[in-house]
């Protein structure tokens, strides 16, 4: 699952959509490696959709720091689904 098809029904422009595919990258990659259960093919296609829909809902709200989605995406994950 990508992000860009979460992204059909929004106004970014096409800096902020690589922006939000890096940050949506950087996050399921620190959840892979951090031998979360979340990464576990039963989970994962939630747990990327779950995280795809924070990073979008926070670059709505104007955040556009690809450290910043990223790292607030993966806190949110991890402290709504516990593994």
């Amino acid at each position: 699952m990508s992000i860009i098809p979460l992204l059909a029904n929004t106004s970014f422009d096409p800096e902020a959509v690589a922006t939000l595919s890096a940050a949506f990258e950087d996050a399921w990659g620190k959840i892979k490696q951090s031998g979360s259960s979340l990464a576990r093919p039963a989970y994962a296609r939630g747990a990327r959709e779950v995280l795809a829909k924070c990073i979008i809902e926070l670059a709505q709200r104007g955040e556009r720091d690809k450290r910043q989605l990223s790292a607030a995406a993966v806190k949110y994950l991890a402290r709504n689904y516990r593994d």
